[in-house]
């Protein structure tokens, strides 16, 4: 993509864009698509002010967006500058309802240094014969206000706009406009609106104003749009810089009117055992609206949704007057957790686990129990039945059993070889026979 500089800008842009002190400006997305430019042959010229023009371009010059160009006029050319080129074009036409006359006009060239230099001087002109139309206005008393001159190209005719409440006959004031300016005159009334988009200033939430900004036609805004949205109808609130009503408050009334079919009619009385409710204000966004047991003047005021308001409306159709207004507070159960976490003690693994023989349990739970450790070899029930040592008394130990371990900590894969090795030393003592067991005398 190429950027250049738009016509003194001072700032690097791409083909799209323009300088940023053009008023309505209109951004071009397709202007760096290759062959745009030829697609149509119309072209959109932006004058002074908000003052824009549609004129063909027969001779095929290659224009740009920005590219000052002289137009044809009736009489003599007027100097204008290109905002919008290609495809987009016609479809500006169609949006603004743009009828072409029987014979268009044309592109005659680009601007040249003659031309801009007579330009400059018609333009010099302008505040000081804005000034004296004032004067003469006066002078003839005509109730209106001349807000601005423009002149043409050439310096042969001048637009004065004009801004008056009601009709006015202007033909004498056109004739002493004539004589003392020597050019051909044009009267062209404007509105408030208009006039305080070629001012411009700053609006009350901080922006600049959109008729100076965006807003190419103006459409009219009543009180009414102001009650659908419930704003108070204070003039100093609604009225902007131009003295009319802002026009921003079109901008949401649609959400409003369709957010307001779904309450109940601001006519309809909620009836109940103690007595009848009358509307009082509406929260149409939130769909919550407030009752007062007075018509005139807030009194117990009770503020429920529109769904519990056709609820009773339906009810009371019906012949049913409810207890309350409220809503009827259905008791939630509790729900219960699925966290694993919250059946688990967070201190269960702070508890103490020994690693002592000889160490006592703690009763801590059934599975922190554990058996005291007892240094004496175990005896099989059996051994102490059967056995002959079991009669006469404790025999000394053997060196294979003082060697085997004595506490139930082994490991339990050798468990089965040490019962083995049990079995077999209890069937040798068995077969033994024992020295010190005298013979039974009878």
């Amino acid at each position: 993509m190429e950027y250049k500089q738009q016509n003194g800008s001072g700032k690097l842009c791409c083909k799209g864009c323009s300088r940023q002190d053009k008023k309505l400006n209109t951004y071009d997305w397709l202007a760096d698509i290759p062959n745009n430019a030829e697609e149509s042959d119309m072209v959109e010229i932006q004058f002074k002010n908000t003052r824009k023009g549609y004129y063909k371009n027969s001779n095929k010059i290659k224009l740009e967006k920005g590219d000052v160009v002289a137009v044809e006029s009736s009489p003599g050319h007027d100097i204008g500058v290109v905002t919008l080129t290609g495809r987009l074009v016609p479809l500006q036409m169609s949006k603004a309802n743009y009828k072409p006359e029987a014979e268009v006009k044309r592109i005659y060239r680009k601007a040249k240094t003659v031309d801009m230099d007579k330009y400059n001087e018609a333009k010099a002109k302008e505040h000081a014969t804005m000034i004296r139309a004032r004067q003469i206005a006066a002078n003839l008393e005509l109730n209106m206000k001349i807000g601005d001159v423009e002149y043409q190209g050439d310096g042969n005719k001048a637009i004065f706009y004009y801004i008056a409440d009601e009709r006015v006959d202007f033909r004498q004031l056109i004739k002493v406009l004539a004589e003392a300016f020597r050019v051909r005159i044009e009267m062209k009334q404007i509105g408030a609106r208009q006039e305080a988009g070629r001012i411009g200033g700053i609006g009350p939430c901080g922006r600049e104003l959109c008729c100076a900004t965006w807003m190419t036609t103006f459409v009219s805004v009543s009180t009414s749009a102001a009650r659908h949205q419930d704003i108070s109808l204070n003039p100093q609130k609604l009225a902007g810089q131009c003295a009319k009503l802002k026009c921003c408050l079109n901008y949401e009334v649609d959400s409003y009117v369709e957010a307001q079919k779904r309450l109940p009619s601001r006519e309809i009385e909620l009836e109940i055992k103690d007595g009848s409710f009358y509307f009082f204000k509406a929260d149409i966004l939130t769909n919550h609206i407030t009752y007062s047991t007075d018509r005139n003047f807030p009194a117990n005021l009770v503020t429920i949704t529109a769904t519990r308001a056709f609820d009773i409306i339906g009810l009371n159709r019906k012949g049913i007057k409810p207890d309350t207004l409220a809503e009827v507070e259905e008791k939630v159960e509790p729900k219960k957790s699925i966290d694993l976490l919250d059946q688990e003690s967070l201190t269960r693994f702070d508890k103490r686990r020994g690693n002592g023989i000889n160490e006592i349990p703690s009763n801590n739970g059934p599975h922190n129990k554990k058996k005291k450790k007892i240094s004496r070899p175990q005896i099989n029930i059996s051994e102490r039945s059967t056995s002959p040592q079991a009669q006469t008394g404790s025999q000394p130990q053997s060196s294979d059993e003082r060697q085997r371990p004595r506490h139930n900590d082994r490991p339990q894969r050798n468990s089965n070889r040490d019962q083995q090795s049990r079995n077999i030393d209890n069937n040798e003592r068995r077969e033994r026979p024992n020295k010190n067991e005298k013979p039974n005398q009878e």
